[in-house]
């Protein structure tokens, strides 16, 4: 069985039930860095018609493909939802939007253009707004839907957004059935920045089949390899969502999510590497079973350590007391490849 039947086979058994199509999937409000300043944040997740190639099978850890709409949203939909979402922010006196739909904003298939256009429009004409991001897959990127978001948001900076994942193509293949290479990725950052676009990678640590130690050596190096194409690397954990394979194969005691004692080391050695890069990292779900995790005792102390790097960017955030089970994380990067790929649980 192929990677993409096996994920598809468990999409196809989850039942979605209908929900509203004029109600964001989510929205909330936080701090990002906006040219080296803490700035209040608008998160929208649109509820789209569904990201095609989760439709198709998709990413193995992706569970965000079952908040899409049970039926295409109406252009009067995406008003409403991102009206409902932008009351969150009605106390900011300025704030930078982030876009999600699960998706690719920039699939004219998912997202309708004129809805689109009708998002943008309503961001640029109000002047709390100082930035607007979008996520999308790099093969939806051309010149032409750029200039078009560019023509609208005039003199707003617009930053693109991509899930590249890891530099390596097998591992992106191989391990996330992602369905594209890296070189679709240099090439869509190479779109954007020729137009004054900035880039953001998200890439993400320790995907299916991979040990601890492997994870953390491909999340470092795919830093070094992303960062010509890149204004912002953010680092996203591998959490276990409902209705995904990483799920079914962490039921069975073969997957464990990293731990965060990995991405402490990855971002030290990453940030003496490029003082200049913004790195982030927010672990979602830190300290469960189904997010990254150390022990009981640390797990919070050092994911809040990780979230306070990301706005301060200064490695001495990132010191925390150590802890017992820090040595235990050493064994496991020692001994984990000689396991025969089950991992060393906690």
């Amino acid at each position: 069985m192929s990677l993409n039947k096996a994920v598809l086979d468990i999409r196809q058994r989850i039942k979605v039930r209908p929900s509203p199509t004029n109600v964001p999937a989510a929205s909330w409000t936080g701090t990002d860095l906006v040219n080296g300043v803490e700035t209040k944040t608008l998160t929208v997740i649109f509820k789209s018609a569904g990201c095609r190639w989760g439709k198709a099978g998709g990413c193995t850890m992706c569970g965000y493909v079952y908040d899409c709409a049970s039926e295409p949203p109406t252009l009067e939909d995406y008003k409403a939802q991102l009206a409902k979402a932008m009351k969150k922010a009605e106390e900011f006196p300025e704030f930078m939007v982030k876009i999600f739909t699960s998706g690719s904003f920039l699939d004219d298939q998912e997202v309708p253009v004129e809805a689109r256009d009708a998002i943008l429009e309503t961001l640029a004409a109000d002047p709390r707004v100082i930035k607007v991001l979008v996520e999308t897959r790099p093969n939806y990127v051309s010149e032409e839907n750029v200039k078009e978001c560019l023509e609208i948001l005039g003199e707003k900076p617009f930053e693109l957004a991509f899930g590249l994942e890891t530099s390596s193509d097998r591992i992106r293949k191989d391990s996330i059935n992602k369905g594209f290479t890296f070189k679709d990725f240099t090439s869509a950052s190479e779109i954007a920045r020729k137009q004054g676009v900035t880039v953001k990678a998200y890439l993400m640590l320790k995907p299916l089949f991979l040990s601890e130690r492997q994870a953390l050596e491909d999340i470092s190096r795919s830093i070094d390899d992303a960062a010509p194409y890149a204004d912002t690397i953010s680092i996203n954990l591998c959490n276990v969502q409902k209705g995904t394979l990483v799920e079914a194969l962490w039921e069975k005691g073969q997957y464990r999510p990293p731990w965060l004692w990995s991405i402490i080391d990855i971002l030290q050695k990453a940030k003496a590497a490029h003082p200049d890069l913004p790195l982030m990292s927010d672990p979602v779900g830190a300290g469960s079973k189904r997010g990254p995790h150390n022990c009981k005792k640390c797990s919070g102390e050092v994911a809040d350590a990780l979230r306070t790097f990301s706005l301060t960017q200064d490695p001495a955030d990132l010191k925390t007391p150590d802890c017992e089970c820090k040595e235990l994380w050493k064994k496991v990067l020692e001994i984990e490849d000689f396991t025969y790929g089950t991992p060393i649980l906690d």
